[in-house]
């Protein structure tokens, strides 16, 4: 006996968006499995089989959506009139921000971001998730335009309320405000918080290839370019995957934020009197720095890359792979050099290990992840890795001390601290040093500390030492 379809019209399953798709698996990942999206976001869209379209679409949902995280949590729990926000199901919470996102930042037409976001709730979680997820969102896009307001007029204070739409957790609010207002820009708080929330430029570095040959043969492999920001060497890429040019390929050029360009063109430039060939990076990995220092050493020069974490130092290797000759390579910890190798080394780099706050726009996870704790735990670590250091510059040698955050406890108390212990360590004006090779305006000095809003570039700040004879 032949199957009957039921009478009457009966509804065609609606297949999943794949791009869509692709962000939710990505954030269920990063939710359940402390995953970091950069890491799997590809793995995700080659499996897909995404095209360049989708594949940019899928990206900027995904990243956008980590980003803005606490806005959308807050939205969603002031629409969730049935179920309190702890009790809302994680793989339906990753739904709701997706579907906020669409609704609220991308401004997809509201039948599309909903109905898309419902058909993978139902493919994916059943009937009774997608019935939540539908409620959900059209209670949010009836109140478009006023969430800011309401979210504005329902929190307890200014400070609180810029953690809400700015998407950051308060602790990191208030730090930056901080440093802000060591730094003169008080008022700059909602500027520095909005940029922290942008895409990050991909940043391309020079080391074997000149920037006008570089930008060439990103035209020849159908990708765009545009000029930089901060370091005139640079090169931004507008579009495409940065691996598929040979140059990145064989080395010759490299994925380099401008803030961490600058720093490696400052230690290369800064001026040493007297013998001027032991160099050393003393937190070495993963060797970005260390291949572009190491790629503008004059003739002579040897540098000595120390890494306490061996696969960290496999990437520094691999890395600095086409300058081997005058690399020297170390596993070890930092904090022991200056023991083992007093008053040798003519120059020195502290990238010291950091909360890495000013780098919340490349990894929009991390903002949820770190702790206070996080930095009382590392400025112990800072302190010993610059006395270790100093002990092993020589007498009339250069350290740059820098790091990935405007955190004051990390940057101005760790110098200030360390130049009231140490009689003979001095501080010197950084700027004039720098400002020459920077394409913005650098401060005042003596230390620097870049801004993303000011300077496109990763929140990096570097304060220059002196040993004196």
């Amino acid at each position: 006996m032949k199957n009957r379809r039921p009478e009457g019209w009966v509804p065609r399953k609606q297949r999943s968006s794949k791009a869509r798709l692709v962000a939710f698996n990505v954030l269920r990942a990063v939710e359940e499995d402390d995953a970091y999206a950069n890491l799997i976001l590809p793995h995700h869209i080659r499996r897909a089989y995404l095209n360049k379209q989708d594949a940019a679409f899928a990206t900027n949902l995904t990243y956008g959506t980590l980003r803005l995280r606490g806005r959308w949590d807050a939205i969603i729990s002031r629409s969730s009139h049935d179920r309190p926000f702890e009790a809302i199901d994680s793989d339906v919470l990753q739904l709701l921000r997706l579907g906020c996102h669409q609704l609220l930042d991308f401004k997809t037409p509201p039948h599309a971001a909903i109905n898309e976001t419902v058909a993978i709730a139902r493919n994916e979680l059943g009937q009774g998730a997608a019935g939540f997820v539908n409620a959900i969102l059209r209670r949010i896009n009836e109140r478009t335009s006023e969430w800011k307001t309401i979210l504005e007029q329902s929190t307890a204070s200014r400070t609180q309320f810029l953690s809400v739409w700015y998407s950051q957790p308060r602790w990191i609010v208030e730090e930056f405000e901080r440093a802000l207002l060591l730094d003169g820009r008080e008022e700059d708080l909602e500027a520095v918080l909005n940029a922290n929330n942008d895409a990050a430029k991909v940043a391309l570095v020079c080391r074997g290839i000149s920037p006008e040959d570089l930008r060439e043969r990103i035209t020849r492999a159908k990708m765009g370019w545009e000029d930089p920001y901060l370091v005139p060497s640079a090169v931004l890429l507008e579009s495409g995957d940065p691996h598929r040019l040979w140059p990145i390929q064989d080395g010759s050029a490299g994925v380099q934020d401008e803030g961490s360009q600058l720093i490696s063109d400052i230690f290369v430039a800064i001026p040493v009197e007297g013998k001027d060939t032991q160099w050393l990076d003393v937190c070495a990995g993963p060797g970005g720095k260390t291949a572009t220092i190491a790629s503008a050493a004059p003739e002579g020069v040897e540098i000595f890359a120390n890494e306490p974490q061996p696969h960290r130092l496999d990437l520094v290797e691999n890395a600095v792979a086409p300058w081997a000759e005058r690399v020297m390579l170390r596993e070890g910890d930092g904090r022991t050099i200056g023991e083992e190798q007093p008053d040798y080394f003519d120059r020195i780099l502290v990238d010291a290990p950091c909360s890495g706050l000013g780098s919340l726009r490349r990894r929009p996870e991390s903002r949820w992840r770190k702790q206070p704790s996080d930095i009382t735990d590392l400025t112990g670590l800072q302190r010993e890795l610059l006395a270790s250091a100093f002990k092993a510059l020589r007498p009339g040698g250069a350290l740059l001390y820098t790091t990935c955050t405007p955190v004051v406890a990390e940057t101005r108390t760790i110098i200030d601290e360390f130049l009231a212990n140490t009689p003979a360590a001095r501080e010197e004006n950084l700027v004039p040093h720098a400002q020459q090779l920077a394409l913005k305006p650098l401060g005042d000095g003596p230390h620097i500390q870049l801004w993303p809003d000011l300077h496109h570039s990763d929140a990096m700040f570097m304060a220059l030492i002196r040993k004196d004879q």
